[in-house]
Protein backbone atom coordinates (compact mmCIF):
# COMPACT_ATOMS: atom_id res chain seq x y z
CA UNK A 1 0.00 0.00 0.00
CA UNK A 2 1.19 3.14 -1.06
CA UNK A 3 2.82 5.12 2.49
CA UNK A 4 0.88 8.44 1.75
CA UNK A 5 -2.41 7.23 1.61
CA UNK A 6 -2.01 4.59 4.49
CA UNK A 7 -0.99 7.53 6.85
CA UNK A 8 -3.77 9.87 5.46
CA UNK A 9 -6.44 10.90 7.61
CA UNK A 10 -5.07 8.62 10.89
CA UNK A 11 -5.17 8.51 14.39
CA UNK A 12 -1.49 7.94 16.00
CA UNK A 13 -0.99 6.33 19.38
CA UNK A 14 2.28 6.03 21.66
CA UNK A 15 1.90 1.87 22.36
CA UNK A 16 3.87 -0.17 24.49
CA UNK A 17 5.63 -3.01 22.77
CA UNK A 18 8.26 -3.59 19.64
CA UNK A 19 5.50 -1.82 17.13
CA UNK A 20 7.32 1.63 16.19
CA UNK A 21 3.80 3.09 16.11
CA UNK A 22 0.36 2.24 15.52
CA UNK A 23 -2.29 3.75 13.28
CA UNK A 24 -6.20 4.06 13.74
CA UNK A 25 -8.49 4.70 11.23
CA UNK A 26 -10.47 8.03 11.94
CA UNK A 27 -12.84 8.97 9.45
CA UNK A 28 -15.63 6.80 11.48
CA UNK A 29 -19.73 7.24 11.88
CA UNK A 30 -20.04 9.53 15.17
CA UNK A 31 -21.55 7.00 17.89
CA UNK A 32 -24.43 9.23 19.26
CA UNK A 33 -26.29 6.47 21.19
CA UNK A 34 -26.82 7.56 24.91
CA UNK A 35 -24.25 6.46 27.99
CA UNK A 36 -26.92 4.68 29.05
CA UNK A 37 -26.83 2.03 26.13
CA UNK A 38 -23.46 0.88 27.11
CA UNK A 39 -22.23 -2.18 28.52
CA UNK A 40 -20.28 -2.12 31.58
CA UNK A 41 -16.64 -3.01 30.44
CA UNK A 42 -15.67 -4.59 34.35
CA UNK A 43 -14.86 -3.22 37.59
CA UNK A 44 -12.35 -0.66 37.79
CA UNK A 45 -9.54 -1.27 39.15
CA UNK A 46 -7.84 0.04 42.16
CA UNK A 47 -5.29 3.02 42.23
CA UNK A 48 -4.01 2.59 45.70
CA UNK A 49 -1.19 1.17 44.24
CA UNK A 50 0.29 4.21 43.13
CA UNK A 51 3.65 5.26 44.53
CA UNK A 52 3.10 8.70 44.82
CA UNK A 53 0.53 11.38 43.75
CA UNK A 54 1.06 15.11 42.24
CA UNK A 55 -1.74 18.26 42.89
CA UNK A 56 -3.79 15.76 45.27
CA UNK A 57 -3.32 13.90 48.42
CA UNK A 58 -3.39 9.98 47.80
CA UNK A 59 -7.03 9.17 47.04
CA UNK A 60 -8.68 5.74 47.52
CA UNK A 61 -11.16 3.83 46.04
CA UNK A 62 -13.12 5.11 49.28
CA UNK A 63 -12.82 8.53 47.99
CA UNK A 64 -14.21 7.92 44.35
CA UNK A 65 -17.21 6.25 45.58
CA UNK A 66 -20.56 8.16 44.01
CA UNK A 67 -18.00 9.80 41.68
CA UNK A 68 -17.34 9.82 37.73
CA UNK A 69 -14.20 9.32 37.21
CA UNK A 70 -12.36 9.86 34.20
CA UNK A 71 -8.91 7.92 34.28
CA UNK A 72 -6.43 8.59 31.58
CA UNK A 73 -3.15 7.06 31.29
CA UNK A 74 -0.11 9.45 29.84
CA UNK A 75 3.13 10.07 29.97
CA UNK A 76 4.85 13.62 29.41
CA UNK A 77 7.07 13.14 26.53
CA UNK A 78 4.18 12.01 24.43
CA UNK A 79 3.30 14.37 21.53
CA UNK A 80 -0.19 12.46 21.29
CA UNK A 81 -0.99 13.01 24.89
CA UNK A 82 0.31 16.42 24.17
CA UNK A 83 -2.68 17.36 21.86
CA UNK A 84 -5.36 15.57 23.84
CA UNK A 85 -4.68 17.08 26.95
CA UNK A 86 -6.39 20.75 26.41
CA UNK A 87 -9.35 18.82 26.11
CA UNK A 88 -8.69 16.77 28.87
CA UNK A 89 -7.99 19.54 30.98
CA UNK A 90 -11.08 21.39 29.96
CA UNK A 91 -13.12 18.82 31.07
CA UNK A 92 -11.58 18.31 34.41
CA UNK A 93 -12.74 22.34 34.79
CA UNK A 94 -15.73 22.37 33.31
CA UNK A 95 -17.18 19.51 35.71
CA UNK A 96 -15.56 19.25 38.79
CA UNK A 97 -18.25 20.60 40.50
CA UNK A 98 -20.14 18.34 38.62
CA UNK A 99 -19.34 15.03 39.99
CA UNK A 100 -16.66 14.19 38.18
CA UNK A 101 -12.87 13.23 39.10
CA UNK A 102 -10.59 13.02 36.35
CA UNK A 103 -7.22 11.13 37.65
CA UNK A 104 -4.16 11.20 35.43
CA UNK A 105 -2.18 8.15 35.81
CA UNK A 106 1.67 8.80 34.91
CA UNK A 107 2.90 5.56 33.76
CA UNK A 108 6.81 6.53 31.98
CA UNK A 109 7.71 4.98 28.06
CA UNK A 110 11.36 6.25 28.97
CA UNK A 111 13.34 5.24 31.92
CA UNK A 112 13.86 9.26 32.86
CA UNK A 113 10.37 9.67 33.30
CA UNK A 114 10.27 7.29 36.38
CA UNK A 115 12.20 10.64 37.76
CA UNK A 116 9.46 12.28 40.03
CA UNK A 117 10.96 15.13 39.48
CA UNK A 118 11.34 15.16 36.17
CA UNK A 119 7.15 14.27 36.08
CA UNK A 120 6.60 17.31 38.71
CA UNK A 121 8.51 19.31 36.05
CA UNK A 122 6.30 17.97 33.35
CA UNK A 123 2.94 18.77 35.40
CA UNK A 124 4.02 21.90 35.96
CA UNK A 125 5.05 22.77 31.98
CA UNK A 126 1.95 21.67 30.66
CA UNK A 127 0.11 23.12 32.98
CA UNK A 128 -2.02 19.53 34.48
CA UNK A 129 -3.65 20.56 38.05
CA UNK A 130 -6.14 17.70 38.10
CA UNK A 131 -4.65 14.67 40.61
CA UNK A 132 -1.98 12.71 39.01
CA UNK A 133 -1.13 8.79 39.62
CA UNK A 134 2.89 7.99 39.60
CA UNK A 135 2.68 4.47 38.22
CA UNK A 136 6.33 4.31 37.77
CA UNK A 137 6.36 0.34 38.45
CA UNK A 138 3.26 -0.27 35.53
CA UNK A 139 1.07 -1.33 38.44
CA UNK A 140 -2.04 0.58 37.40
CA UNK A 141 -1.59 -0.17 33.79
CA UNK A 142 -1.32 -3.55 34.12
CA UNK A 143 -4.38 -3.81 36.49
CA UNK A 144 -6.04 -2.35 33.68
CA UNK A 145 -4.47 -4.36 31.45
CA UNK A 146 -3.85 -1.00 29.14
CA UNK A 147 -1.10 -1.13 26.26
CA UNK A 148 -1.79 2.77 25.17
CA UNK A 149 -0.21 6.36 25.57
CA UNK A 150 -2.72 8.29 25.85
CA UNK A 151 -5.70 6.04 26.97
CA UNK A 152 -8.79 7.28 28.60
CA UNK A 153 -10.87 5.34 30.77
CA UNK A 154 -14.97 6.20 31.51
CA UNK A 155 -16.08 5.04 34.76
CA UNK A 156 -19.58 5.72 36.00
CA UNK A 157 -20.59 6.19 39.93
CA UNK A 158 -20.80 2.76 40.76
CA UNK A 159 -17.31 1.86 39.82
CA UNK A 160 -18.43 0.54 36.64
CA UNK A 161 -15.99 1.02 33.15
CA UNK A 162 -18.73 2.09 30.89
CA UNK A 163 -16.21 3.55 27.80
CA UNK A 164 -12.70 4.16 26.88
CA UNK A 165 -11.00 5.78 24.11
CA UNK A 166 -7.49 5.11 23.16
CA UNK A 167 -5.36 7.23 21.39
CA UNK A 168 -6.37 11.12 19.97
CA UNK A 169 -9.83 11.98 18.78
CA UNK A 170 -13.62 11.66 19.10
CA UNK A 171 -13.64 14.41 21.82
CA UNK A 172 -17.45 14.42 21.42
CA UNK A 173 -18.49 11.36 22.05
CA UNK A 174 -16.04 11.42 25.36
CA UNK A 175 -17.77 14.58 26.28
CA UNK A 176 -21.00 12.92 25.84
CA UNK A 177 -20.02 10.43 27.75
CA UNK A 178 -18.87 12.36 30.44
CA UNK A 179 -21.87 14.31 30.37
CA UNK A 180 -24.32 10.94 30.30
CA UNK A 181 -22.54 9.17 33.11
CA UNK A 182 -22.99 12.79 35.17
CA UNK A 183 -26.72 12.60 33.91
CA UNK A 184 -26.97 9.07 35.20
CA UNK A 185 -25.09 10.01 38.86
CA UNK A 186 -27.64 12.37 39.83
CA UNK A 187 -26.42 15.88 38.27
CA UNK A 188 -28.04 17.65 35.88
CA UNK A 189 -26.78 21.34 36.11
CA UNK A 190 -24.19 21.77 33.97
CA UNK A 191 -23.60 23.45 30.74
CA UNK A 192 -24.93 20.53 27.54
CA UNK A 193 -22.86 22.38 25.09
CA UNK A 194 -19.19 21.01 24.07
CA UNK A 195 -16.26 23.24 25.23
CA UNK A 196 -14.03 24.62 22.71
CA UNK A 197 -10.46 24.36 22.42
CA UNK A 198 -7.62 26.34 20.42
CA UNK A 199 -4.65 25.14 21.81
CA UNK A 200 -1.23 26.72 21.03
CA UNK A 201 2.05 25.18 20.18
CA UNK A 202 2.95 21.39 20.71
CA UNK A 203 -0.74 20.68 22.08
CA UNK A 204 -2.43 21.98 18.51
CA UNK A 205 -3.86 19.53 16.45
CA UNK A 206 -1.55 17.83 14.02
CA UNK A 207 -2.36 18.19 9.95
CA UNK A 208 -3.57 14.88 9.87
CA UNK A 209 -4.56 15.75 5.79
CA UNK A 210 -0.68 16.19 5.39
CA UNK A 211 1.55 13.83 7.87
CA UNK A 212 3.04 10.93 6.43
CA UNK A 213 6.04 10.70 9.30
CA UNK A 214 5.41 8.58 11.81
CA UNK A 215 6.89 8.09 15.20
CA UNK A 216 10.29 6.26 15.04
CA UNK A 217 12.25 6.00 17.97
CA UNK A 218 16.03 6.49 18.16
CA UNK A 219 17.01 3.59 20.42
CA UNK A 220 17.77 0.55 19.27
CA UNK A 221 15.15 -1.59 20.52
CA UNK A 222 12.74 0.01 18.25
CA UNK A 223 14.38 2.43 15.40
CA UNK A 224 13.76 2.01 11.45
CA UNK A 225 15.36 3.64 8.56
CA UNK A 226 18.87 3.84 9.45
CA UNK A 227 20.77 4.74 7.22
CA UNK A 228 24.10 5.62 8.16
CA UNK A 229 26.56 3.95 6.14
CA UNK A 230 28.04 0.59 8.32
CA UNK A 231 24.64 0.81 10.33
CA UNK A 232 24.18 1.08 13.77
CA UNK A 233 27.23 0.26 16.04
CA UNK A 234 25.35 -1.49 19.44
CA UNK A 235 26.00 -0.20 22.75
CA UNK A 236 29.71 1.54 21.62
CA UNK A 237 31.50 4.41 20.71
CA UNK A 238 31.53 4.73 17.11
CA UNK A 239 32.00 7.57 14.15
CA UNK A 240 29.18 7.95 12.10
CA UNK A 241 28.54 9.46 8.92
CA UNK A 242 25.74 10.72 6.70
CA UNK A 243 24.49 9.54 3.44
CA UNK A 244 24.40 11.66 0.42
CA UNK A 245 20.73 11.03 0.33
CA UNK A 246 18.18 10.29 2.25
CA UNK A 247 14.62 8.96 1.39
CA UNK A 248 11.67 9.92 2.97
CA UNK A 249 11.18 8.60 6.48
CA UNK A 250 15.27 7.59 6.89
CA UNK A 251 17.65 9.22 9.41
CA UNK A 252 21.21 9.01 9.83
CA UNK A 253 24.15 10.07 12.37
CA UNK A 254 27.15 12.07 11.85
CA UNK A 255 30.42 12.37 14.60
CA UNK A 256 30.77 9.99 17.67
CA UNK A 257 27.67 8.44 19.16
CA UNK A 258 27.02 5.45 21.05
CA UNK A 259 23.82 4.11 19.64
CA UNK A 260 21.98 2.96 23.17
CA UNK A 261 18.59 0.37 23.84
CA UNK A 262 16.56 4.04 24.28
CA UNK A 263 18.83 6.77 23.83
CA UNK A 264 21.72 7.61 21.68
CA UNK A 265 24.19 9.76 23.32
CA UNK A 266 26.58 12.25 21.74
CA UNK A 267 29.95 11.78 23.13
CA UNK A 268 32.14 14.97 21.29
CA UNK A 269 30.66 18.24 20.47
CA UNK A 270 29.83 18.43 16.85
CA UNK A 271 27.62 15.22 16.39
CA UNK A 272 24.86 15.86 14.15
CA UNK A 273 20.85 14.43 13.14
CA UNK A 274 19.51 14.33 10.02
CA UNK A 275 15.80 13.02 9.16
CA UNK A 276 14.35 13.01 5.84
CA UNK A 277 10.17 13.84 6.80
CA UNK A 278 6.89 14.72 5.46
CA UNK A 279 4.93 16.38 8.02
CA UNK A 280 4.19 20.50 9.51
CA UNK A 281 5.42 20.12 12.51
CA UNK A 282 8.68 18.11 14.42
CA UNK A 283 9.66 17.27 17.23
CA UNK A 284 12.49 15.27 19.31
CA UNK A 285 12.10 14.02 22.81
CA UNK A 286 16.02 14.64 23.83
CA UNK A 287 17.76 15.15 27.25
CA UNK A 288 21.20 16.59 28.96
CA UNK A 289 22.02 13.05 30.37
CA UNK A 290 24.66 13.71 33.07
CA UNK A 291 25.85 17.01 31.91
CA UNK A 292 24.81 19.46 34.13
CA UNK A 293 24.54 22.56 31.75
CA UNK A 294 22.53 23.26 28.57
CA UNK A 295 23.69 21.64 25.85
CA UNK A 296 23.30 23.81 22.81
CA UNK A 297 22.28 23.11 19.50
CA UNK A 298 21.05 24.58 15.94
CA UNK A 299 18.47 23.35 14.00
CA UNK A 300 18.18 23.43 9.88
CA UNK A 301 15.63 22.72 7.57
CA UNK A 302 16.96 22.32 3.67
CA UNK A 303 20.31 23.54 5.06
CA UNK A 304 18.74 26.84 6.04
CA UNK A 305 17.61 28.50 8.96
CA UNK A 306 14.02 28.15 10.32
CA UNK A 307 12.95 31.55 9.81
CA UNK A 308 9.04 31.64 10.26
CA UNK A 309 9.24 27.68 10.53
CA UNK A 310 10.81 27.30 13.85
CA UNK A 311 8.62 25.48 16.71
CA UNK A 312 8.65 26.88 20.08
CA UNK A 313 11.92 25.80 21.54
CA UNK A 314 13.67 27.39 18.72
CA UNK A 315 14.40 30.94 17.62
CA UNK A 316 14.07 32.09 13.77
CA UNK A 317 18.01 30.95 13.29
CA UNK A 318 17.35 27.75 14.97
CA UNK A 319 19.29 28.08 18.27
CA UNK A 320 17.91 26.30 21.30
CA UNK A 321 19.33 24.07 24.10
CA UNK A 322 18.54 21.22 26.03
CA UNK A 323 18.04 21.70 29.38
CA UNK A 324 15.81 18.68 30.67
CA UNK A 325 14.96 15.78 29.54
CA UNK A 326 10.95 16.73 27.40
CA UNK A 327 9.73 16.33 24.15
CA UNK A 328 10.68 19.34 21.83
CA UNK A 329 8.70 21.53 19.58
CA UNK A 330 11.94 22.16 16.40
CA UNK A 331 9.84 23.11 13.59
CA UNK A 332 6.12 24.22 12.63
CA UNK A 333 5.88 24.78 9.12
CA UNK A 334 4.19 28.16 7.40
CA UNK A 335 3.98 27.40 4.03
CA UNK A 336 3.30 23.89 2.09
CA UNK A 337 4.13 20.57 3.81
CA UNK A 338 6.51 18.62 1.51
CA UNK A 339 9.00 15.97 1.59
CA UNK A 340 11.99 18.17 3.29
CA UNK A 341 15.30 17.46 5.48
CA UNK A 342 16.15 18.49 8.95
CA UNK A 343 19.44 18.96 10.42
CA UNK A 344 20.18 19.23 14.13
CA UNK A 345 23.74 20.04 15.05
CA UNK A 346 25.16 20.13 18.58
CA UNK A 347 27.98 21.86 20.34
CA UNK A 348 28.29 20.63 23.26
CA UNK A 349 28.76 16.56 24.10
CA UNK A 350 26.27 14.62 26.30
CA UNK A 351 22.98 14.94 24.27
CA UNK A 352 20.45 12.00 24.54
CA UNK A 353 17.89 11.86 21.47
CA UNK A 354 15.64 9.41 22.21
CA UNK A 355 12.22 9.45 19.40
CA UNK A 356 11.09 11.89 16.70
CA UNK A 357 7.60 12.60 16.44
CA UNK A 358 5.54 14.34 13.78
CA UNK A 359 2.01 16.19 13.54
Amino acid sequence: MNMKLFVLSVLAICVVGAGIWLMIEMRKTPDTGSASALKSEGRMPSIESASGWLNSPPLTDADLRGKVVLVEFWTYSCINWRRQLPYVRAWAEKYKDKGLVVIGVHTPEFDFEKDIGHVRQGVKDTQVDFPVAIDSEYSIWNAFANRYWPALYFVDAKGNIRHHQFGEGDYERSERVIQELLSEAGSSDFDRSLVSVDPPGAEAEADWNDLYSGENYVGYDRTQGFASPGGAQLDKAHVYELPSVLRLNDWALSGNWTFGRQPTTLNAAGGIVRYRFHARDLHIVMGPGASVTPIRFRVSIDGQPPGEAHGVDVDDQGNGAITEPRMYQLIRLTGPVSDRTFEIEFFDSGAQIFSFTFG
